[in-house]
């Protein structure tokens, strides 16, 4: 049995060598062929190659370019056929010469996948694995071969955008804010930048007098050059028609305020209120010490020491000719004052039962004699005064609990905003409740107007005109402020920002449901600001950010970021370039809107920065807080 074992054993053995022969021979065999069919003797006299297997080649070659790599055997399957052409592009893509090609086929012997695989490790990048697990690995579906990636060297410069092709052209046609067309669509070189735009356009329109303008493609501003901002880095491509949109800037630029020219003391408690006449020619603080104080600009020293008040000064406010001062107080009182003479109009405004919240006078535009008006206290009512007559005209009282902001529109409405959530807009005529905005779920902070810089600063700007007489002064109120209406958009919004997070945009005339509801803040919305040019909102909120929306659709456009504590205040500079933020982290920011980055930081006060304000002229910055310290 035991011998029978063994001769099978032996066998089998020699039936498996039998097999392993018979295979070596076949490959043998096939190998002879395949170096028979592809190198034949008459090669080695001329020293030419099989144009086919050459063709196939750099077929491969065409494949490995594309990032599809395919087997040898799987392309030797295929019956790829290319032309001369083809031939001699790939060739020259690769910089293989067809010596180089034939001679790599010659020296591997006939073996045409060993020809192919050194024509394509000749050709591909030197980060592809040449090993044999390598290639083992590759010829797996789906595989990738890792790549380090390449981080930029610490302090090196960040890769800029790709230079735009030589001499592309694009086909663009210019837009106004109201979509409406200027001039036949143009055929302008790809990398054309603002400048250039803005010269074109000006010859298009024909201006007299060359006027700045923005530029913009689906709502993103072309700031360095066309291909750059729009083609490049919206994806656009140069074959479509691009509307670009202008819109005109201010004449005059406001240089940026980059150092505090005085720290002016006077007062022993912190400063709560600080405000400019609207012809920027004073300057008035409220304080917690109780007084008022008006500080002469030109020397930048203290000028009048207001004294009545018996609590807390929390807001005051210029009249819209400059003939009058007037201050709210946690006293429940308000009083007027001379600001030529220091000297007080009579005695305190007595008709609210709790603190004095907000007060806003009537435009100029509406009203030459700039007598009236209106307060807010945290009584739940809102009186409307005389000055001239000291005495209450209306009282509102519909609110059911503490009013916080009340504006006076420059179509006669009023507006307030109270802790009750809603807002309500009334006739200042007759007093008459004409709307109840309702929206918010939780207390109505702060409230601004779209017109709200021409409201304050009436018939006076950046020229500082002199009027001879009060008539004149109206008549050009009048005249400046249907010129920014129009060009805002022939309508005055409103927008609201409360303790739910959120913001609201209305059109009050048009409609008592909001625009927009502008959310994103994280926490309460303390404070509004319009632009000057009514074409943006900035918001100041507790979660330390500044936001920008588009003014006319609520649209977010970008947070500025870079305070460290909540945000009490935010202010425009006169040509809506920059806005100015103040925070409880001590510092005050500029911010660039054309960049939307900061552009300075003015810090040097010791505690939190309660208020803040630019001057209508654009030249000056003052700053108020809890140190007490008054800055310029």
């Amino acid at each position: 049995m035991a011998d029978n074992r063994d001769s099978s054993t032996s066998l089998e053995e020699q039936g498996g060598d039998a097999d392993v022969e018979v295979e070596q021979k076949g490959h043998e065999g096939q190998a002879k062929k395949d170096m028979e069919a592809f190198h034949k003797p008459e090669d080695d006299a001329r020293g030419a190659v099989d144009e086919k297997k050459l063709d196939k080649a750099l077929t491969f070659l065409t494949e490995a370019q594309a990032k599809t790599p395919k087997s040898a055997r799987e392309l030797e399957m295929d019956k790829v056929v290319i032309s001369k052409q083809d031939l001699e592009i790939v060739m020259r893509e690769f910089e293989i010469t067809k010596a180089k090609a034939e001679k790599v086929l010659r020296e591997s012997d006939g073996n045409v996948e060993t020809a192919l695989m050194q024509l394509v490790g000749a050709a591909m990048p030197k980060s592809t694995p040449a090993s044999d697990a390598g290639e083992a690995a590759e010829s797996k579906p789906g595989f990738k071969p890792y790549e380090k990636p390449v981080r930029p060297r610490r302090g090196a410069a960040p890769a800029g955008p790709p230079e735009p092709p030589a001499g592309a052209k694009v086909v663009a046609q210019f837009q106004s804010a109201d979509g409406e067309p200027a001039g036949p669509p143009l055929n302008l070189p790809i990398d054309v930048n603002p400048e250039q735009l803005e010269l074109l356009l000006n010859n298009l329109l024909q201006n007299d007098d060359p006027m700045p303008y923005s530029f913009s493609v689906d709502d993103t501003d072309i700031t360095s050059n066309l291909f750059v901002d729009i083609i490049h880095g919206l994806g656009k491509s140069s074959e479509h028609v691009l509307a670009i949109k202008y819109q005109p800037q201010a004449v005059f630029k406001v240089r940026t305020v980059t150092r505090c020219t005085s720290s002016l003391s006077g007062h022993t408690e912190a400063i709560l209120s600080v405000c400019f006449s609207p012809d920027g020619k004073m300057l008035a603080t409220g304080s917690g010490d109780t007084t008022v104080r008006i500080w002469d600009l030109n020397t930048e020293t203290p000028r009048f020491t207001l004294v009545g008040h018996k609590n807390w000064v929390q807001i005051v406010a210029w009249s819209p000719d400059c003939q009058m001062l007037a201050s709210g107080s946690m006293d429940e009182t308000i009083r007027l004052w001379n600001p030529q003479t220091g000297k007080p109009y009579g005695d305190a405004l007595r008709a609210h039962s709790k603190c004095i919240t907000s007060i806003a006078w009537e435009p100029f535009h509406l009203n030459k004699m700039c007598n009236r008006f209106a307060s807010a206290a945290k009584d739940n009512t809102v009186r409307i005064w005389d000055a001239l007559q000291r005495r209450v005209s209306m009282a509102l009282s519909q609110h059911t609990a503490p009013i916080m902001c009340v504006k006076w529109g420059g179509n006669g409405f009023i507006y307030t905003g109270s802790r009750d959530k809603t807002i309500r807009v009334w006739d200042s005529t007759d007093g008459k409740l004409v709307h109840v905005l309702e929206g918010h779920a939780h207390w109505v902070n702060h409230l601004a107007l779209s017109t709200e810089f021409l409201l304050r600063t009436g018939p006076y700007d950046h020229r500082d005109p002199v009027f001879k007489s009060r008539e004149d002064a109206f008549e050009a109120a009048k005249k400046r402020y249907a010129a920014g209406l129009e060009a805002a958009g022939g309508v005055e919004r409103l927008a609201s920002g409360s303790d739910d997070f959120t913001l609201f945009l209305w059109e009050p005339t048009r409609s008592k449901k909001p625009l927009a509801r502008m959310t994103g803040h994280q926490q309460l919305v303390n404070h509004l600001s319009f632009s000057p040019d009514g074409r943006m909102l900035a918001s100041a909120s507790f979660d330390k950010s500044v936001k920008l929306w588009e003014a006319t659709t609520g649209k977010f456009i970008t947070t500025l970021r870079g305070h460290v504590s909540p945000v009490y205040q935010v202010c425009w500079s006169s040509d809506s370039r920059q806005v100015l933020s103040g925070s409880r982290d001590t510092t005050l920011k500029v911010w660039d809107i054309k960049t939307k980055k900061m552009k300075a930081e003015l810090p040097g006060h010791a505690d939190e920065v309660f208020s803040v304000d630019w001057s209508p002229g654009g030249d000056r910055v003052a700053s108020g807080g809890k140190d007490r310290i008054l800055k310029m």
